[in-house]
């Protein structure tokens, strides 16, 4: 289909492992077993500001830092620190960008329908005052400015279209960011007229969702082999979507930033023909080790200004 190129995975899509049960709260609580302070307990790396239920909110200036990061820069970094499934590949793209993709995670969960627990969530949803019976659009009401909602509708593609062309132009214009479904979209054409908006998808369909029940927002959840957490930082390359613990944005945007100066530097060295690749492509001595320095020193004082 045009317009949808179709990256490698490195992992199927499956079901959700997790059954998360509903209760009560108070009015504009969100649906799941996680409240703020379980929200809290899973990201407690993280000690910057918080949302009011508890998702970490990565700064504005560390999301525009990421925004050059690659998924090689960044799984070097993950890997480092222990988090060895941080990034899912086989995605479609509903309106390709150059630009990178970059946001904080807002999570929803759903499952395939059962009609006594969906008898509940409806009633919960009518107790904190969602607006709708279309639960799909409650969690859209939460979005923030920065937000990427990250829905894992459990590879569902037919009667698994999260979102239309008005669902998707309420993501984006509370947003100004994109829609990532483990599952489907339907009205295509509709979403390619939004400027600006992006959809990373497993699928389309013309059909409308059905027989399925949201059970979670900003609850953990599975795609492929990935664990996400509210609060996460998507980040969107060629190869896929790489999800980066808050607590760790920022060491990932820094060691980008430097293997990016590291790279623009040794290809300016060939290009110049003053260093041999071999030269570039091993430990650098302590002349070039000067230079790349001074160089660097020079591209950061330009980005500040």
């Amino acid at each position: 289909m045009r317009g949808f190129p179709v990256w490698n995975s490195r992992c199927p899509v499956v079901t959700a492992l997790i059954l998360l049960g509903l209760g009560a709260h108070a009015a504009f609580a969100q649906l799941g077993t996680f409240d703020k302070e379980k929200r809290i307990a899973v990201t407690h790396k993280w000690t910057g500001a918080r949302a009011d239920d508890g998702r970490p909110l990565v700064p504005d200036d560390i999301l525009a830092r990421l925004k050059t990061a690659t998924a090689e820069e960044a799984w070097g970094v993950l890997r480092g620190e222990g988090y060895h499934y941080q990034f899912e590949g086989n995605w479609q793209l509903v309106n390709p960008s150059a630009e990178r993709m970059v946001g904080r995670v807002v999570t929803a969960q759903f499952m395939p329908v059962r009609p006594d627990m969906n008898e509940m969530i409806n009633r919960v949803g009518a107790e904190e005052g969602r607006v709708s019976r279309g639960q799909n659009s409650w969690v859209i009401d939460t979005l923030k400015p920065g937000d990427v909602l990250v829905v894992d509708m459990f590879g569902k593609i037919r009667d698994g279209t999260f979102a239309g062309d008005n669902l998707a132009t309420a993501i984006y214009t509370k947003s100004k960011n994109g829609l990532i479904v483990n599952g489907s979209v339907r009205d295509v054409s509709g979403m390619q007229e939004i400027d600006g908006f992006r959809a990373f998808v497993k699928g389309v369909d013309p059909s409308a969702i059905k027989d399925v029940m949201m059970v979670g927002i900003n609850v953990p959840i599975r795609i492929g082999e990935t664990t996400i957490l509210p609060g996460d930082v998507v980040v969107s390359d060629p190869e896929g979507l790489t999800f980066i613990p808050p607590h760790l944005a920022e060491k990932v945007a820094t060691t980008s930033e430097n293997v990016q100066l590291r790279d623009k530097w040794g290809h300016q060295m060939l290009r110049e023909g003053k260093y041999t690749p071999g030269q570039i492509d091993t430990k650098w001595s302590d002349a070039m080790t000067r230079e790349f320095e001074a160089f660097a020193a020079q591209e950061r004082a330009k980005r500040q200004r």
